[in-house]
């Protein structure tokens, strides 16, 4: 029976008891918790604390103590969670993996489960949105990522590829990069619709759901945030919010624990500075540090005194100095730096050449799991992979072990210095077995998944990182080209990957990845992330010219995000003087210049793709785009056509030749297409949308109301009264006004157009209508010029004049001041403008 009781204990649980049986000292910081644990948060006269704050210098203790707070607060009946700067690139990464631990403990939380799937759909529609912005709209295109890949194909070529370089390879190839082109048509739709850290909303609601949920079935919820000076960086407003209940009310037993080396940030903590317990860990005092070395059987009076001496009270040192058994105080004593000394002598005595080994191969790997140790050790070293993870300076939680980073460090720097050819050879050694774990799993992984699957980025990072670490002179060019691939709106894979850069520059201290880790670090910490990356890349002078030119192009691009269209022109003719095959910045320049209203030479630039034989039908539909914007209706409906005809499955073509339709006053036409369209998708708003103001120009108004009211309930729900570039209040008061005359409408109108209400469409359009509707001894003639000032694009006043048809119709003097109105909109010249 005690055999079989042996048996049926894990690994994992022998460590946990053995690391709660050695430890010691911080029995006030564990009291302190635990006493809180007995307590009512909802208590008036005593309520438990919420907010912990650990803070400490490195080597200090805090992931020890807070593994110990972890398990009192599993005494207690607490579900747990932890993450630390593994896991935390962003908001919904930390989501993910907060909601995976308490899953572990309290079995599945299907409605997290269902808004992180929700969240992952999203994303995905996100990689699959056009450049077309007609109307003021962003299409869906049904096979973006195939066209984006026929695209980059054109624009990389084979010479992109660089031999004997994996991560660099896998980061360049066209699969890589159409990706990133999906990202950045998705960077238009979540700037205006959403904005920088609002997309994970809904997942933090379904987080703060499930809380709610568990708080009835255990007595706490503790969730632990680890190397705070680390996580915070992305989670520090986030955190802030979810406690001050911005995505629905926080359960009142959820306890937060913050670990980091600094004290919180004054101004932004200033709401909770009084509800924070901090808890500030100084070294150990020596009656701690004597009871801990006397644990470990160390309690010769001269060895004591000289680790009291050479550790300086950090409890890591303390442990490292114990497990070597030292014999006398000159085992004890260096005059190397305190860390170094104490590693050192820690490695010196682990006696067993195979546990030596391991302990120093498995420092070079930024985290381990049992494949990584397998490939980091040599082959007599294979079986110590539990005697590693109970080592007190081995750490983490989920799928990945990390060393201290004080131990880590320290190791790393004495490998690098006294042995570097070793130090060469085994990070070629992780960089291929990386390499080999990254191509297995993009066999089965379509190209526009990769960078959204944890797995394969991970693996390409570490790959990198490696990379970097054997050989960082002649790898340095080849990962700037790299970045100049990711330097996209997903600040989560941006920030990654700096990250690992950065790692590689701390590292190998060598001088020039230092210098640019600096520099990218600085970049991603600003306003504009991506723009700011990539004009520090493009500073450097061995990028060739062909990844320069994909820099320029990209970086004109977020211009065009940023609405900086005159600044971005410039960079995309530098993009294409440096490489006239770059099809990716031959298209962007296309759809600067559209925006810019440089209609012909947008048209230019799209026909030049078109002719290569690429990116179609994609290439059709945004020179299509160019010429509605130019009133070129008949050669827009052409474009459209030639679009969808070339693949019936790119949808939007449909609805953009019937959006087109509508523009020319061809409203069966329009109806037809808008028809198609939603045969394929019934859900799609913004066709419904386009379809019942077309349905109420051509006067069908049963129809019309029938869509949009249908339109408008599904609004209503997401709060959003803004579908396919139309407001929908002013487009059901137009219908209104339309089929039962202004009487009935006047309150209606009277709302809409108040000065402080949401506007209906631009704010010429709201003074047009208020002149017309709300103000009818109001001269016409100013109030038009006014708008022609403003010089209108050609959709804008199309647009205008279509509505003031729809009035033409309104008995009464509407009726006559619409068509006033029209008739100065057609001929009267637009103003002048002064020059300074």
């Amino acid at each position: 029976m005690a055999g079989a009781g042996r048996r049926g204990r894990s690994r994992g649980e022998l460590i946990r008891e053995r690391t709660r049986a050695r430890f010691v000292g911080r029995r006030a910081q564990v009291s302190l918790f635990t006493a809180n644990l007995t307590k009512d948060p909802t208590s008036a006269e005593d309520p438990a604390d919420f907010l912990f704050h650990v803070r400490g210098v490195g080597g200090v203790g805090k992931s020890t103590l807070l593994r110990q707070w972890q398990e009192a607060a599993r005494r207690a009946g607490a579900v747990t969670a932890v993450v630390d700067e593994s896991d935390v690139h962003g908001v919904p990464q930390a989501l993910v993996e907060l909601a995976r631990c308490l899953a572990e403990q309290a079995g599945p939380l299907k409605e997290f489960d269902k808004a992180a799937e929700e969240y992952r759909r999203e994303q995905e529609a996100a990689a699959a949105e056009s450049l077309l912005l007609a109307e003021g709209t962003v299409g869906a295109a049904a096979d973006a990522s195939t066209s984006s890949r026929v695209v980059t194909q054109a624009a990389l070529g084979a010479a992109a590829l660089i031999p004997g370089v994996g991560a660099a390879a896998a980061m360049a190839d066209s699969g890589a990069a159409a990706q990133a082109l999906d990202r950045l048509r998705a960077g238009v739709r979540d700037r205006g619709r959403r904005g920088r850290g609002a997309d994970a909303t809904g997942l933090t609601r379904a987080f703060v759901g499930e809380l709610d949920r568990l708080s009835g079935k255990y007595p706490w919820m503790v969730l632990f945030f680890d190397t705070w000076e680390h996580t915070g960086r992305f989670l520090d407003g986030w955190l802030l919010d979810l406690l001050q209940d911005a995505f629905g009310p926080l359960s009142a037993n959820v306890i937060v624990v913050l670990a980091g080396r600094d004290e919180l940030a004054e101004r932004p903590w200033a709401p909770l500075r009084s509800h924070v317990t901090d808890v500030p860990l100084e070294v150990f005092t020596e009656t701690e540090t004597r009871a801990l070395l006397a644990a470990r059987g160390v309690t010769e009076p001269d060895v004591v005194d000289a680790v009291l001496h050479l550790s300086l009270g950090l409890p890591l040192l303390v442990e490292l100095l114990a497990l070597a058994q030292p014999q006398s105080a000159a085992d004890v004593s260096a005059d190397a730096d305190v860390v170094d000394a104490a590693v050192e002598r820690f490695v010196q005595w682990i006696h067993d050449p195979a546990e030596r080994d391991a302990v120093l191969a498995c420092a070079l790997a930024p985290r381990l799991n049992e494949d990584v140790f397998a490939a980091a050790v040599p082959e007599e070293s294979r079986g110590l992979w539990g005697w590693l993870c109970g080592q007190p300076f081995v750490s983490g939680h989920g799928d990945f072990k990390q060393y201290h980073a004080v131990v880590r460090a320290s190791m790393v720097r004495q490998q690098r210095v006294h042995s570097p050819q070793r130090w060469i050879q085994a990070h070629t050694g992780l960089a291929a077995a990386h390499a080999g774990w990254r191509t297995a799993i993009q066999e089965s992984l379509p190209d526009t998944k990769r960078w959204g699957d944890a797995r394969w980025l991970r693996h390409l990072l570490d790959q990198m990182y490696h990379e970097l670490c054997a050989q960082p002179s002649a790898t340095l060019t080849v990962a700037l080209s790299v970045a100049v691939h990711i330097a996209d709106e997903d600040m989560a894979v941006l920030r990654q990957w700096t990250d690992a850069f950065q790692q590689a520059a701390r590292d190998t201290a060598d001088p020039d990845l230092l210098a640019w880790a600096a520099k990218l670090r600085t970049a991603v910490s600003g306003e504009e992330p991506a723009l700011d990356f990539l004009t520090a890349v493009l500073g450097h002078s061995a990028l060739s010219a062909r990844s320069r030119s994909l820099a320029h192009a990209y970086r004109g691009w977020f211009l065009m995000v940023a609405g900086r269209d005159d600044e971005a022109l410039p960079d995309l003719d530098r993009a294409l003087a440096l490489d006239l095959n770059n099809i990716l910045g031959r298209l962007f320049r296309g759809e600067a210049r559209r925006r810019l209203r440089h209609h012909d030479e947008a048209v230019d630039d799209f026909v030049t793709v078109i002719d290569l034989g690429v990116a179609r039908p994609f290439a059709w539909a945004l020179c299509g785009s160019a010429h509605r914007a130019a009133g070129r209706y008949g050669d827009a409906v052409g474009d459209f056509s030639a679009a969808f005809e070339f693949d019936p499955s790119y949808t939007d073509a449909l609805y953009f030749r019937g959006s087109t339709h509508r523009q020319a006053g061809q409203y069966d036409e329009a109806i037809r297409d808008l028809t198609l369209a939603l045969a394929h998708d019934a859900e799609d708003t913004r066709s419904r949308a386009v379809r019942g103001v077309a349905h109420r120009q051509a006067g069908y108004f049963a129809q019309a109301r029938e869509d949009l009211s249908r339109v408008a309930d599904r609004a209503d729900a997401e709060a959003d009264i803004r579908v396919g570039g139309f407001h929908l209040p002013f487009e059901l008061a137009m219908l209104d006004t339309v089929e039962s005359g202004l009487a009935s409408c006047g309150p209606q109108w009277a709302d809409l157009l108040a000065p402080d209400a949401p506007q209906p469409t631009a704010i010429r359009f709201r003074d047009i209508f208020r002149a017309l509707i709300l103000e009818p001894s109001t001269d016409l003639a100013p109030v038009t010029e006014a708008f022609l000032a403003t010089d209108p694009d050609q959709p804008t006043r199309t647009n205008l004049l279509l509505y003031l048809t729809e009035l033409f119709a309104v008995d009464g003097d509407l009726a006559d001041r619409a068509r006033l109105c029209h008739h100065l909109l057609t001929t009267t010249e637009p103003p002048t403008p002064v020059a300074d």
